[in-house]
């Protein structure tokens, strides 16, 4: 036990929040101390050989056989060590665990992450769809970007296991999967229960207890995160974030159930990407900033209920979601007397319900059919985007409420036609409502709108040891429906179009897959994928817009080899062709569309308690304009962790960027206005360079 005297919460900064979490904390010390009692109680006959040491077996979830199981050469699942062992600097950082999936920021840490993939140039999400045992992230309609996707809320000791699909085979996942669409499956219950301090470089801190009691016929798992950051920036971080979980995990009648409650809130200051001049005419440092009103908070609390029977599993889930940002990304280009900086607000209630069901089809051997059903109602009380002055609202640009409802219904046969040969025909049918009520009442309306994805699949098997794949598959992503209602531009009173609600993306792969057992596997895909119309973030809108239609040609290989009992390597490249298409001025690159990734990790843990990671991940260059005059530059991040156990106890040591590179984490091109220039501004690359860098200890106690 510790205590947070008044001298250390002012030398600290520990504020409100973190006063909170330390009375949630001792509030839960009685359940800590039962459950460890019952744990000592279970284990009191247990024989322990060596009382210095606890003996644990390292479980790969790359090296989870899909042979004979898999409908594509692009999916798998990724759990356990796979997600432990690395060192991880951001929550978001989790879908990095997908084979050529990367994960940057260009602002606060409480902000959703910058993803990439194949090729895509993801902003917070817009075609890569994730969910949470069941439960869709992605945010429609959103106030800074379609398909915000903010996984902060995640901890990540309490995921077991990442199941991902690239490309739009998967008739089970409908908005925003075009490029990859990944689900987490959280741990039911820890096999033991823990207390974490952590404290690093920069100002982290972070305390997280977590821990599993027996409760009636089940199990009760709950967790509670608190974390802070300075950041290295010039400008204070300042983050704070409260993080809370609980789940019940039991059964009533034939039904397995499970209650989760989730509860998240996040404060931040952020610097934003910023111009180059600024910082070679040293107006500014690397870490510098151009305006110090900037940053954000946000919250999420969700109640989620699952019920799983022998062939049929019901999701139902309510959510209420609120946030605000303040960004300002050209600084005196619109407004020379107050500046650019503006509010981005978001307020909305989620609730939604999914049916999975399943059999083998009576009558026909090895067929098995699956289907289900998806309904989502988005009630937006409050869209809106603000001009502001240090932090106080100067106009309104929007300030809208909408209503958005859809309803999705899939299925699909799987048929195993002889020993070395299996197909999938499925298809999904997705219809959209909608009802906007916007600021000004030109641009207010509603409509619905309908898509059908088709999808097929053949797999065989041609030796004992591999498996070769043809897929195609429709997917869609929706657009912010406020655009499918607009009239009048909100910016500057002309009349505008509107845009399609549903777009549509199909795409094609061949691919081969490889297993060597549980120690080796390996694949290589070839891919393509055409979208009707492109969804790109605008750095001077902070937000994304709708484009041209696009075509992607791309190769990518993974593998997994674990060299020996206590070493594991995994590794993957992607090389991508991303252009707009012929018919709609060809030969255009897509700006931000990164043209190859590489990732490598290796993962060590030995008998004695000794374990280590590293990760490597290199970033290709990309266009910044259609014209490619204008390019990023690649970067290299590598990260570095040590631990060891001993008993019930646990030291880390993590490394982020260990070779200090001053590389950008992202950047962009555009116009911009610094005090003195000229009133039309001046086009210029503005970068978020790495963090440089940090290490940070942690040490664990286990129950």
């Amino acid at each position: 036990m510790f205590l947070i005297s008044p001298s250390m919460s002012a030398q600290y900064g520990w504020g409100d929040m973190q006063k909170k979490a330390l009375a949630m904390m001792l509030a839960l010390a009685p359940w800590t101390v039962v459950s460890a009692a019952s744990a000592a109680e279970n284990n009191a006959g247990d024989h322990v050989a060596d009382p210095g040491h606890v003996e644990e077996v390292v479980v790969y979830g790359r090296a989870m056989r899909q042979l004979g199981m898999a409908t594509s050469a692009s999916e798998g699942l990724v759990g356990y060590d796979d997600i432990q062992l690395p060192p991880m600097l951001r929550v978001g950082e989790l879908v990095e665990a997908v084979p050529g999936m990367v994960a940057t920021q260009h602002s606060g840490t409480g902000k959703a992450n910058q993803y990439f993939i194949r090729g895509f140039n993801l902003d917070h999400g817009t075609d890569f769809a994730v969910s949470v045992e069941g439960v869709p992230i992605n945010m429609r309609s959103h106030g800074h970007g379609q398909g915000y996707l903010d996984l902060n809320f995640l901890i990540p000791e309490l995921v077991q296991t990442t199941r991902y699909q690239r490309g739009p085979y998967a008739a089970d996942v409908g908005d925003f999967s075009s490029a990859a669409s990944v689900d987490f499956e959280l741990y039911e219950r820890l096999d033991e229960n823990l207390l974490s301090l952590s404290a690093g470089e920069h100002g982290y801190y972070r305390a997280l207890t977590a821990g599993s009691a027996e409760l009636a016929d089940g199990a009760v798992t709950g967790a509670l995160d608190l974390t802070r950051y300075e950041g290295p920036w010039s400008l204070d971080e300042d983050l704070e974030q409260l993080k809370l979980f609980v789940a019940y995990t039991g059964s009533l009648g034939d039904a397995d159930v499970r209650v989760t409650l989730q509860g998240y809130d996040s404060e931040w200051n952020s610097t934003d990407q910023i111009p180059q001049r600024a910082v070679r005419s040293r107006l500014i440092g690397l870490r510098g900033n151009l305006d110090d009103d900037l940053g954000g908070e946000t919250s999420r609390y969700a109640l989620t209920a699952r019920f799983n029977f022998s062939n049929l599993a019901l999701t139902a889930y309510a959510i209420d979601y609120d946030f605000t940002l303040y960004s300002n990304f050209t600084y005196f280009l619109d407004d020379p007397i107050l500046g650019d900086e503006f509010e981005q607000r978001d307020q909305r209630r989620i609730y939604g319900l999914n049916l999975r069901g399943g059999a083998p089809a009576d009558g026909i051997d090895g067929l098995v059919l699956r289907w289900g059903v998806d309904v989502r109602f988005d009630d937006i009380d409050e869209v809106g985007l603000f001009g502001t002055d240090s932090r106080i609202r100067t106009d309104t640009v929007r300030d809208d409420q909408v209503e958005e409802l859809s309803l999705g219904a899939w299925g699909e046969a799987v048929w195993q036609l002889n020993d070395s040969l299996r197909a999938m025909l499925g298809a999904r049918v997705d219809w959209y409502d909608w009802d906007v009520r916007a600021f000004r009442p030109a641009n207010s309306g509603s409509g619905n709108d309908s898509i059908v994805s088709p999808k097929a699949a053949l797999a065989w098997r041609f030796s004992e040891r591999a498996e070769a794949y043809v897929n195609y598959g429709r997917g869609f992503h929706s657009n912010d429906v406020r655009g499918a209602a607009i009239s009048i531009d909100p910016a500057n009173g002309d009349a505008t179009d509107d845009v399609p609600a549903l777009v549509r993306s199909d795409g094609a792969e061949l691919g081969v897959r490889f297993e060597n057992g549980e120690r080796f596997n390996a694949t290589v895909t070839a891919f393509w994928l055409e979208l009707d119309s492109e969804l790109v973030y605008v750095g001077d809108a902070g937000a994304t817009e709708v484009n041209d239609a696009t075509e992607r040609l791309g190769f990518e290989g993974a593998l997994f080899w674990q060299a020996t009992d206590w070493l594991a390597l995994n590794a993957a490249y992607t090389v991508t062709d991303p252009e707009f298409k012929q018919d709609q001025g060809g030969g255009r690159e897509i700006p931000g569309a990164v043209e190859s990734t590489f990732t490598f990790g290796v993962n060590a843990a030995w008998q004695n308690g000794l374990s280590g990671s590293l990760r490597l991940r290199w970033l290709d260059e990309a266009p910044l304009v259609e014209d490619d005059s204008v390019r990023s530059d690649a970067s290299l991040l590598v990260n570095a962790g040590l631990a060891y156990r001993s008993g019930a106890a646990q030291w880390r040591l993590d490394v982020f960027n260990v070779f200090d590179s001053e590389d950008d984490d992202i950047a962009y091109f555009y116009g911009s206005r610094l005090p003195g220039e000229a009133a039309d501004g001046v086009e210029d690359i503005h970068f978020h360079p790495l963090e440089p860098r940090s290490v940070r200890a942690s040490v664990t106690w286990h129950w």
